[in-house]
């Protein structure tokens, strides 16, 4: 193995799940080999204050890695603009990067995973991260499998490939029509991607992962994801930014390595078909599918 990834941690004022999420990264293969650089983003109001500082007091206890680098905002910046920053900035020292939010619980195997396949996919152009969560899909999917664009609960890119993020979500949009994709950019329109991008673009989420999955996309790029998930999304259930309470989105975490078999650097199209089938399932709204369908086949989409 070369050098590992750096490990940067976004946190802000979930004490609990921070603790969770250190404790599980601590439990890794490779943790104590690895440098961890935690961004604590500043209270966005008075009423945050008390928690970001309960916070900031934890994570300057935190032990066990090879180093630990404590980056504290003084103003706050929002989730999307604190990742945005925070991946640059390492990446551009280090070359490569795995990123976790403070609500990711993951499986001793993640960074294994993660820093394998760093190495292995380091000079292939088509291969724009690792990730390291997957769907709970019902039926046993490969060992490995690569789909087209980007995830963001768990995660591992390089310098060469984060600089092709394009950051302004009408450019994105705006592509996504003129080459006729956002019926595929929906999942075949099993899914509101597209009404996403246009959220954020109106201000009213703050969405980083949406504009990182459509710059990915838009250069037909893929994904390495393994076929059981290595990561754990605690805070959807509860006090998350963007998620509303669920739990449709809950999978086991393997807690055994997975191979990095070689496998053809191209979309999977079964496992794709599989998610769309979740995807239904979660949202099983046949009219409003109908309507894309129409829309995507008369242009309009």
């Amino acid at each position: 193995m070369t050098l590992l990834a750096p490990i940067c941690l976004f946190v802000y004022k979930r004490l609990d799940l921070t603790k969770k999420t250190v404790t599980a990264l601590l439990d890794n293969l490779y943790s104590k080999e690895s440098e961890l650089f935690i961004f604590s983003d500043a209270a966005k109001d008075e009423n945050d204050i008390l928690h970001v500082n309960e916070v900031r007091n934890y994570i300057n206890t935190i032990e066990g890695f090879k180093k630990v680098h404590i980056i504290n905002r003084e103003n706050n910046l929002g989730l999307a603009e604190s990742i945005i920053k925070g991946v640059t900035e390492i990446i551009n020292a280090y070359g490569k990067v795995i990123v976790l939010e403070d609500d990711l619980i993951t499986s001793k195997y993640f960074l294994q995973f993660m820093n394998e396949g760093l190495e292995k996919f380091e000079n292939e152009n088509r291969v724009i991260s690792i990730h390291g969560y997957v769907y709970p899909i019902k039926n046993k999917l490969p060992e490995t499998f690569f789909l087209k664009g980007t995830d963001c609960w768990g995660w591992a890119t390089w310098k060469d490939q984060w600089d092709t993020f394009e950051k302004d979500g009408k450019v994105l949009l705006n592509k996504l029509k003129e080459k006729k994709l956002s019926y595929y950019f929906d999942y075949n329109g099993t899914t509101n991607n597209i009404k996403m991008l246009k959220r954020q673009i109106n201000g009213e989420i703050n969405s980083w992962a949406i504009r990182w999955h459509a710059s990915a996309f838009l250069q037909n790029k893929l994904t390495l994801n393994p076929g059981k998930s290595l990561v754990k999304n605690i805070g959807v259930s509860g006090d998350s930014t963007h998620m509303k309470k669920t739990l449709i989105y809950d999978t086991d975490i393997y807690q055994k390595p997975i191979e990095l078999i070689n496998i053809p650097i191209e979309e999977n199209i079964l496992v794709k078909k599989e998610i769309e089938k979740f995807f239904i399932s979660i949202k099983p709204n046949f009219i409003k599918r109908y309507y894309k369908k129409i829309k995507f086949l008369l242009g309009n989409y």
